[in-house]
């Protein structure tokens, strides 16, 4: 694994967690949930750039030339 992929997973981690215990809070500190959920946000964006999309897939086996 390559060290952007780990610093992506670390976001959703850290945001996931941060964003939960801003939720479970007596006084909700809405400024710790905004952030929890931006890191959150920034970790999947990164991942999900790295993912082909679908309709590529589809788009090249259907133009193919038959043989």
């Amino acid at each position: 694994m390559n060290i952007s992929k780990n610093i992506s997973y670390i976001f959703i981690a850290v945001g996931a967690i941060v964003a939960l215990y801003a939720e479970n809070m007596e006084k909700q500190n809405q400024m710790l949930l905004v952030g929890g959920i931006v890191l959150l946000v920034i970790g999947i964006y990164r991942i999900s750039r790295h993912v082909p999309s679908k309709n590529n897939l589809d788009d090249d086996t259907h133009n193919k030339p038959e043989s």
